[in-house]
């Protein structure tokens, strides 16, 4: 559960059980997100060099097509820059592909803001979505622990950042993402996840991190009255002035936790369902993995956006359809 209220005596709660009804369709998509069958269109091998530019200054070799593709299968296989050159050239070379393959420097340097191609979502979500977000650390690897390690030094405080998703509980995709440094506030990122939406929202659902009358009013600015906020209060929230006259969602989400109690609130307002995007955490952890392979920031924000897309495209093979039996 996301909140452990009863976790001194959770072991008398009895375990659900589920069952996958579309186990034989999950299955195959499972398989087939280790297929290494690989398609190249004749449109991808058009756009594959670089178009001539006017301005001054040295020419590009290949698109941002070419370069996304070469990270796209860094990211999947989780290779490093110069196994990821050895890969596109190898399968250039069995395909019988008169391309040139990008050295791994250029994908180092060409991944510093790159642009990525549009992706089209195969998940059709009908009218507004139901938004849930939440953050977790990606760790970086610097000179620190190398020199802790090698030398003996003294421990200095491990570096890491801070990957922000937002996620959308009908469709299951990734509909926001950002990446920025550990001493950025959740609240502080939200904006930036907003902007990212095209569409309407009309359930929002946050840990207590988001709690605050910033975040109320950049949601009601943003999708109207109508958006549905799920924020669980702090076991010292109090009510605001106007909770007998006019009282506001936070109003009544303190007073029926001060009835029910914050477990039969969680169940009645679906808070519960926050758990989907940790689930979503431990997934890009297991598959993109726990750390970024990037040294700086610019194309560990690349690194993170080309994670959302691989993760899109498994969620796109098949999910799993449950029900529950006890």
């Amino acid at each position: 559960m996301p909140h452990k209220f009863h976790a001194d005596r959770r072991h008398k709660i009895a375990r659900q059980k589920f069952q996958v009804t579309n186990w034989p369709a999950y299955n195959e998509s499972l398989r087939q997100r280790g297929d290494l069958t690989i398609w190249v269109s004749d449109g991808a091998l058009c756009l594959w060099s670089a178009s001539r530019r006017k301005s001054r200054g040295g020419q590009p070799k290949y698109s941002d097509l070419a370069i996304a593709l070469c990270l796209t299968l860094r990211a999947v296989y989780g290779l490093a820059l110069r196994q990821t050159q050895g890969l596109v050239r190898s399968v250039a070379a069995l395909m019988e592909f008169d391309i040139a393959v990008p050295d791994f420097s250029t994908l180092s340097r060409r991944s510093k803001g790159l642009a990525l191609p549009s992706a089209k979502s195969g998940a059709t979500t009908s009218g507004p979505i139901h938004l849930v977000v939440d953050s977790t650390g990606l760790k970086v690897f610097g000179e620190g622990e190398w020199l802790e390690n090698k030398h003996k030094t003294k421990a200095k405080r491990k570096r890491w950042r801070k990957l922000h998703l937002g996620l959308d509980l009908v469709s299951g995709e990734i509909v926001c993402s950002d990446l920025t440094t550990d001493d950025v506030g959740d609240p502080t990122a939200l904006p930036g996840l907003l902007d990212q939406i095209d569409g309407a929202v009309d359930k929002f659902i946050a840990d207590g991190a988001y709690d605050g009358a910033p975040t109320r009013d950049l949601l009601g600015t943003r999708f109207g009255e109508i958006v549905e906020v799920t924020i669980p209060p702090p076991k010292t929230a109090v009510p605001s002035s106007q909770s007998v006259p006019v009282p506001s969602g936070r109003d009544h989400h303190i007073a029926e936790i001060q009835t029910k109690g914050r477990m039969a609130w969680q169940k009645s307002t679906g808070y519960n369902k926050r758990s989907r995007v940790e689930t979503q955490m431990g997934r890009w952890k297991a598959v993109i993995g726990p750390k970024l392979r990037a040294r700086n920031l610019d194309n560990q924000k690349t690194e993170a956006k080309i994670g959302v897309r691989v993760l899109n495209r498994m969620t796109e093979l098949g999910r799993p359809e449950f029900k529950r039996l006890a």
